[in-house]
């Protein structure tokens, strides 16, 4: 079996991930690395209170970013080997009928591996490219000694070594369960469906309607992508505003262009599959009359709910967490401002995301209009 170059380039999405959260972590850990090596009880009480809360600090956003992060990575790893196995399922199916087994086909998969090991290499270079400003902008007030920046092998096997084989494995493992179907229903692609039993519902949908949720039965995980990708917005563009009058410009800076970064990649990711996935679907609609606004209503505006609610989260996420950071972690420092839910950064984000989301839509749309119908007739 051959894993082409075309398909690890497909991986670029799952690098990005891993690179925002090695970058996070590495430059919290080794600042908390090395600022547990100054002697607290020989500051003041203002930089006993700016320690404690530094340590603190670093403990928190390694848990929520790290966490988040690494398991939306597992989710793209999860995605992207699906599709390959549906997309290249007669080979697969001819393999295991001349006598592979289904370990001796899924082997081959650690290659998906690599994505997090670049990934993971390019955040934790940048991270210690980065260091110097950051140790800077910590101390910023000058109530803790100078702490010399040091390099630790350390997280390098934690941060580097241990996620690339970690999710090397798993994609193995991942791509061994999904392998576990007889040849002849991975040759003529046949999904195995749940019969549920039950009354059936007295309420007929339209064939619109139905269209809308098979649309998100066959694609349940883009819907997860699509409120991921408002999340992200909505958390991290308020969050950032802020940090401003909380943190630092720098912090600030930071956190705003992660939040970007993974908004616009979750996205885009998501719609192009949704629209790569529902091409026959769109042809067929278009010979039955139905018009191009039509179309891009059913297949792409059944996602937009799940913005909604990933904006809603996101927004309810950031507040609670910077509420939390200021009222327990940061209670002892001086001038702390107090943290309150802020109706104008709510305001502005939200227009900020309704305006780019729309002419996102807007540009599928368009990629709608050209599919062609003979993608149907070919079919």
């Amino acid at each position: 079996m051959i894993i082409g170059l075309k398909d690890i380039v497909k991986l670029f999405s799952i690098s990005i991930v891993t690179c925002c959260a090695v970058f996070v972590c590495t430059m919290f850990l080794n600042y908390n690395i090395d600022l547990a090596t100054v002697d607290g009880s020989a500051l003041s009480a203002a930089g006993k209170a700016i320690y404690d809360a530094q340590l603190s600090m670093g403990k928190i956003t390694v848990a929520v970013t790290g966490g988040c992060l690494g398991i939306t990575s597992a989710i793209l790893l999860i995605f992207y080997i699906k599709n390959y196995i549906d997309a290249h399922g007669k080979e697969l199916g001819i393999l295991k009928a001349i006598g592979y087994s289904n370990l001796s086909v899924a082997k081959y998969f650690w290659v998906f591996g690599l994505s997090v090991l670049i990934g993971c290499i390019a955040g934790f270079c940048a991270a210690y490219a980065y260091l110097p400003n950051f140790y800077a902008t910590q101390n910023a007030d000058g109530l803790l000694p100078d702490i010399p920046l040091r390099f630790h092998f350390s997280l390098l096997l934690l941060l580097v070594i241990v996620p690339a084989v970690a999710f090397t494995m798993f994609s193995v493992l991942y791509a061994f369960l999904k392998l576990k179907r007889p040849a002849l229903d991975l040759m003529y692609e046949r999904k195995r469906t749940k019969i549920k039993n039950g009354k059936a519902s007295v309420k007929e949908l339209s064939f619109l309607q139905s269209l809308k949720r098979a649309t998100l039965r066959s694609k349940k995980v883009l819907a997860f992508f699509i409120a991921f990708a408002a999340f992200c917005f909505s958390a991290m563009v308020q969050m950032s505003i802020s940090m401003i009058d909380l943190s630092s410009a720098t912090f600030a800076w930071m956190i705003f262009m992660i939040g970007l970064i993974l908004a616009f990649l979750s996205l885009l990711l998501s719609l192009s599959e949704v629209v790569k996935g529902n091409s026959k679907t769109v042809a067929m609609m278009r010979i039955m009359g139905y018009d191009n606004a039509t179309c891009s209503k059913t297949v792409l505006g059944a996602y937009r709910p799940f913005a909604c609610v990933g904006f809603i989260i996101g927004t309810l996420y950031q507040y609670g967490l910077l509420k939390l950071v200021v009222t327990f972690v940061f209670s002892n420092v001086e001038n702390m401002p107090e943290y309150n839910f802020d109706w104008l950064n709510l305001l502005i984000t939200l227009v900020s995301f309704v305006v780019i989301y729309e002419m996102i839509m807007l540009l599928f749309s368009l990629r709608i209009k050209k599919v062609s119908l003979k993608s149907v007739m070919d079919e």
